[in-house]
């Protein structure tokens, strides 16, 4: 049997002044379904090939996605039994990736970060963090490319979902934005960003994903950040682990000479979808989703829409 190939990966991450994950690309093995396993300091986080368990898994959102298994029931799920519970933040940039070889066994390990803050600015309680690098999924596509050979078929599953909801800070607070889904015959998404509190910074991409060959260019999106959110987060003793080349800090104006690709900024948001509704399983469901002003809170809702769909197929 072949030997196992492990990449290495470290760089700042949001919050800290390093972060480190390394991949390791398991050898197939016929009597053992493709699985993507996450591994925060030693602790089982999640595999894919246990999707049920997903919902039991604690959501939190920040500036990223936030996962942790406290919640989990030992009983059902001996592999967290007598173990303290793993979290783990910005795992939405490396997920996509996988999305490239779903037929490939994957394990995720981040190692734990024992001093610092964690997203939410708690000192007292550090999530673990991808590492950053250039804020894209690009650093890690190319090296998986390397070593995990060429991207195979994708896979999909259907999800005959049809709603929309409007996006608010409270029930009795105005709409700021949208999200509307419904059934396709692939994954499409439309993303727009339209900021009246940001100097009106507007962004809009669009994506129809049928082969590994159209996430290439979304892999290239940096994570962005506006000028004021930057300064204000700062001020806040946030972002400790942010430097310039971390990702996309857009000024007012934007100078969109800057971009990496056509309208980075709503391509990277794209990216985070695709991320957080991959993290569960490395497949997309068959719809098309319009969101106006969305982040992970909203696309962890999505998830939530389609999971179900997932779970038949699993």
């Amino acid at each position: 049997m072949p030997a196992c190939k492990t990449l290495e990966f470290s760089s700042p991450s949001l919050s800290y002044g390093s972060a480190n994950v390394s991949v390791q690309i398991l050898p197939r093995d016929s009597n053992r379904a493709p699985r993507i396993s996450w591994n925060v300091g030693g602790r089982p986080l999640y595999r894919t090939d246990q999707v049920k368990l997903f919902e039991s898994l604690h959501f939190d959102v920040c500036r990223t996605t936030i996962y942790s298994n406290c919640g989990l029931d030992a009983g059902r799920d001996g592999m967290h039994a007598g173990r303290k519970c793993a979290a783990l933040a910005t795992p939405e940039h490396l997920a996509p990736v996988f999305l490239l070889w779903p037929d490939v066994s994957f394990d995720v390990n981040v190692e734990g970060i024992d001093a610092g803050r964690n997203v939410d600015g708690d000192a007292a309680n550090p999530v673990p963090e991808i590492p950053l690098m250039d804020g894209s999924a690009l650093p890690f596509f190319l090296a998986l490319r390397r070593e995990a050979g060429v991207p195979r078929e994708l896979s999909f599953y259907d999800a005959p979902v049809s709603r929309q909801w409007d996006l608010r800070n409270a029930p009795d607070q105005p709409s700021y934005g949208y999200v509307r889904i419904e059934p396709a015959e692939t994954f499409e998404v439309e993303y727009r960003l339209d900021r009246s509190d940001a100097n009106g910074f507007k962004s809009c991409a669009a994506l129809s994903v049928y082969g590994p060959e159209d996430l290439y260019g979304v892999f290239q999106a940096r994570t962005f950040i506006l000028g004021n959110e930057y300064e204000q987060a700062r001020r806040a003793g946030l972002l400790a682990g942010a430097t310039e080349s971390c990702g996309l800090l857009v000024k007012s104006p934007v100078d969109k000479s800057l971009y990496r690709v056509p309208e980075e900024p709503a391509m990277h948001k794209i990216l985070d979808l695709l991320g957080d509704l991959s993290f569960a399983c490395p497949a997309l469901p068959k719809i098309r989703v319009e969101i106006l002003n969305g982040g992970h809170a909203s696309h962890h809702q999505i998830l939530k829409e389609v999971l179900p769909y997932l779970l038949k197929v699993e």
